[in-house]
Formats: C-alpha cells, structure tokens, sequence
C-alpha cells in the first residue's frame, strides 16, 4: 500500500534513520477499506516516534482498523482537518 507524500516526511521526520523500517510496518497496515492516509496517519500518531509502537499500532489495525483511529484526532468527522494539522496540507 502507497503511503502519502506527507505521512512519509513525517516518518522520515519522526523515525530518522529508522524510517524504513517504519514504512514497511504501514505496508502491513489494515485499512478496512477506509481512506488510507487516514489509518496510515493515526499508526503514525500513535507510534509516537517510537518503530516498537508502530509495528505494534500496525498489527492491532489487522484485528480492527477502527482501534487505531482512537484517541489520535483521526477517529471522528473532522479527521481531514486534523491530518492538515498534524501533517501539513495535501501538496
């Protein structure tokens, strides 16, 4: 799965020389079918700069994608408004 360009700059921002290793836990990524730079953006924000978490974050959006959305901003109606914020305008 692609990942967009500005949840990439910041993975390279958030994971440094681990950003890699970050991306290939997002291929893995469940999207259920939703938008998925939303999914991919709440992995992202909930790893925290930390690769443990987000291959964690990734894996718990196999058992339910929804679970990733919470608690990041991303779960509710403005989430297009939140992923501007966190990750700057779509280029």
């Amino acid at each position: 799965m692609r990942v967009s360009e500005r949840v990439a700059a910041r993975i390279a921002r958030d994971f440094g020389e681990h950003a890699s290793e970050a991306l290939d836990a997002l291929a893995l990524a469940e999207t259920g079918g939703q938008d998925v730079e939303r999914v991919h953006a709440a992995i992202v924000l909930m790893a925290e700069g930390s690769v443990a978490r987000l291959w964690q974050a990734a894996e718990l959006s196999a058992l339910d994608w929804r679970d990733v959305l919470m608690g990041t901003g991303l779960e509710h109606g403005s989430w297009p408004a939140v992923l501007d914020r966190e990750f700057g305008p779509v280029s």
